[in-house]
């Protein structure tokens, strides 16, 4: 039985495969976390700097919740939350514990083959192995004050 605070909770990174029709695995181990009320559900949608976010059903729902309450009068709301909906599609996993990713976002996230699945927390990321080594490498970019700050900020 899984912890109720390990539920939802992803950490980690795998290496996998995209079979001919669009299928990925999700590893054992994210779907092991994964809260009974998903009902073996995410929502998979474009993630930031191209990659695919995997969020389960429940957290999506806050997610959704969170939208709704942005006024729709404001051109920037609108525009967050057209960008956050527009390529977002409902999958189940299969009794292997394949989901099916839709075209539009393998090819925003340049898969081929090969992909990495990330635990982020409150999602999984899926990216092209190449697209992540350029974003950590970018990532380098950040300074070590500012990263000492948002230390801070969660560790106590």
């Amino acid at each position: 039985m899984v912890k109720k605070t390990t539920q939802n909770s992803f950490f980690g990174q795998y290496s996998y495969s995209i079979d001919t029709k669009g299928r990925v695995n999700i590893p054992a181990k994210f779907r092991q976390v994964l809260s009974d009320d998903n009902d073996k559900t995410f929502i998979i949608t474009r993630g930031e700097e191209r990659c695919i976010w995997v969020y389960p059903l429940v957290v999506w729902q806050e997610i959704v919740a969170g939208l709704r309450k942005l006024s729709a009068v404001s051109p920037n709301n609108r525009h967050f939350i057209r960008k956050t909906t527009r390529y977002a599609s409902l999958v189940q996993y299969d009794s292997q514990g394949r989901i099916i990713l839709t075209k539009p976002l393998i090819d925003y996230a340049g898969l081929d083959k090969e992909v990495y699945i990330i635990g982020a927390l409150n999602k999984l990321e899926i990216w092209n192995p190449e697209t992540l080594d350029k974003v950590d490498s970018d990532d380098t970019n950040i300074d070590a004050i500012t990263l000492h700050e948002l230390a801070k900020e969660i560790i106590l």
